[in-house]
């Protein structure tokens, strides 16, 4: 038997690092490497523990620029290329211009772009042409409406809503669950469904919820993985889904008509 060749192993390969900030009890860190390419790492660091339950209080508390900054100060050793705060509460909390006073802050801490979940919601909104929301969260009342006020704010109008009222454990929630909230949120024809919080699963719903509905679904962690990559110039990988594959978008491009004629599109 001849030795084996190992001159193709010249790796690994080199990787491009994203930095992640996460609060304290995000549990989902395999969720979101799901989106990432194989020459992307990761670089996870939470936020310190405060024993508060899911609450606009929590909210406020782990996305505290003080907070961020250190968290972000303990990835800049690794030099990663754009830094995502993965909290969607923390961090639609302020509005948008706490949302964009985050990343200023983040940026700032770290000498590196920087990203918010919220802020790549509504740049998600966008790239679909969504003008149109219907939302599902695993949060209480209080903080579903930060979330509904937020969106609004945005110029973007939410035609239903579903919650589930929860303080804890919301990475517990299963698939089915959600599912059966997303069927209630989208009763009066939104153009895209939201799925909210990095803590509530969602990787391999989105697919299926698709089809179901018809209409683009994002989710928190999507979203971020999406929105992180692309300022790589990279896209996040993943099962066929609207936001990652702009050939899962819309239905069939219709035909121009004579006479600048457009036709009319049907509702099923």
């Amino acid at each position: 038997m001849g030795t084996m060749d190992v001159s193709f192993l010249g790796g690994p390969r080199p990787q491009r690092g994203v930095g992640v900030v996460a609060p304290f009890d995000f549990a989902l860190d395999r969720e979101l490497w799901r989106w990432v390419p194989d020459d992307v790492s990761l670089h996870l660091t939470r936020t310190p523990y405060v024993p508060v339950e899911v609450s606009l209080d929590l909210a406020r508390l782990v996305s505290e620029h003080e907070t961020l900054d250190d968290a972000v100060r303990t990835l800049t050793a690794i030099t990663p290329e754009v830094v995502a705060y993965a909290c969607t509460s923390g961090s639609f909390v302020g509005g948008i211009a706490g949302e964009r006073a985050m990343c200023a802050a983040m940026t700032r801490a770290g000498e590196v772009p920087s990203i918010t979940t919220s802020g790549a919601l509504l740049e998600a909104l966008a790239a679909l042409g969504a003008r149109r929301v219907a939302l599902v969260t695993p949060y209480t009342v209080s903080v579903t409406r930060a979330l509904q006020e937020y969106v609004a704010e945005a110029g973007v109008e939410v035609t239903g809503c579903a919650y589930m009222g929860l303080t804890r454990h919301i990475w517990k929630v299963p698939y089915r669950d959600v599912v059966a909230m997303a069927h209630k949120a989208v009763r009066r024809s939104p153009d895209v469904l939201f799925i909210s919080c990095t803590n509530l699963p969602t990787y391999d719903v989105i697919p299926q919820l698709e089809a179901e509905l018809r209409i683009p679904v994002i989710s928190a962690n999507q979203v971020t993985m999406w929105a992180a990559l692309s300022r790589l110039g990279t896209r996040a990988v993943g099962p066929y889904q609207a936001l990652i594959d702009p050939a899962a978008r819309s239905g069939p491009v219709l035909p121009q008509l004579p006479d600048g004629e457009q036709q009319q599109e049907g509702r099923s």
